[in-house]
């Protein structure tokens, strides 16, 4: 009796949503839809024999790419770019996050006041709206080619995510063990150390394994603009048309990124 009582509760409350109250709305809104699909389809030119073309030329590309290039010179080559990945991820996170750590306290607007806090939700806002190629292009004009550029790039990158993530957490403490440590006369950084730190920690450092994991990725794409890494070689090589070497590189990408996603897998478990 109690089921059937629940099961006629729900029929009753539940609504069909506004937007599709009316069906002659819901057809106007399927198509609108379908008319922009399709005018957007028809302004990129994209039509079934282009499709089709293409793919008969991508068989002959995955065809020139096997066997991947395994001579030495080669493999030592992509060895060395594969080491200056990592490096300039591991860089540009601690860099990134260095940076990131006062404004993200900025941006917690129950930990600071209004000016700080408008200043650094702009600082955020500017660092997610530009994307991290734009970001390598710009480095790269005015710092020359080399991983340095890379770095600047994917450190700008960490800034808006890494505070936009971290001050949310920030904004979610217990506000009671901070007015608690406040009422014993501590100052505000002392009330920062004590009260706020310990409830971030493990959150920080969740976030911070999965920005690197990130920048892993990041690193092996920003140097197909002259920022380093492995991005240089595969764009290289792309002009070179060594396909086949194109591949050993994409095959070094794949497992640098799947080892940066095993060990983030492996501390965010730990330190959650």
């Amino acid at each position: 009796m109690a089921t059937g009582s629940a099961n006629s509760i729900n029929r009753r409350t539940w609504r069909r949503p506004t937007a599709f109250r009316n069906r002659y709305t819901k057809w106007a809104v399927y198509g609108a839809v379908l008319a922009l699909v399709v005018w957007s389809l028809a302004s990129l030119q994209i039509t079934p024999g282009r499709f089709l073309s293409g793919l008969g030329y991508g068989y002959e590309l995955i065809e020139s790419m096997l066997p991947p290039e395994t001579g030495n010179e080669y493999t030592l080559r992509l060895f060395d770019r594969m080491i200056e990945t990592i490096a300039m991820a591991m860089v540009a996170t601690v860099a990134g996050i260095a940076i990131s750590l006062p404004v993200a306290f900025g941006a917690a607007g129950n930990l600071s006041p209004r000016p700080i806090y408008y200043l650094s939700r702009g600082v955020i806002s500017a660092t997610r709206a530009i994307d991290g190629l734009i970001v390598a292009i710009i480095a790269v004009i005015a710092l020359g080619f080399g991983p340095l550029a890379g770095i600047v790039a994917i450190s700008f990158k960490t800034i808006g995510f890494f505070s936009k993530l971290f001050a949310e957490d920030l904004e979610d403490i217990d506000m009671g063990g901070v007015e608690a440590v406040r009422t014993t006369g501590a100052s505000r950084f002392q009330t920062l150390v004590y009260g706020v730190v310990p409830q971030v920690v493990p959150r920080f450092t969740g976030l911070a394994v999965y920005r690197w994991d990130i920048n892993i990725r990041s690193s092996t794409i920003v140097g197909i603009v002259g920022a380093g890494g492995l991005g240089v070689l595969l764009q290289r090589a792309y002009q070179r048309y060594e396909y086949d070497y194109v591949a050993a590189i994409l095959i070094a990408i794949i497992a640098v990124v799947l080892v940066a996603e095993f060990v983030s897998a492996v501390v965010r478990r730990r330190v959650q």
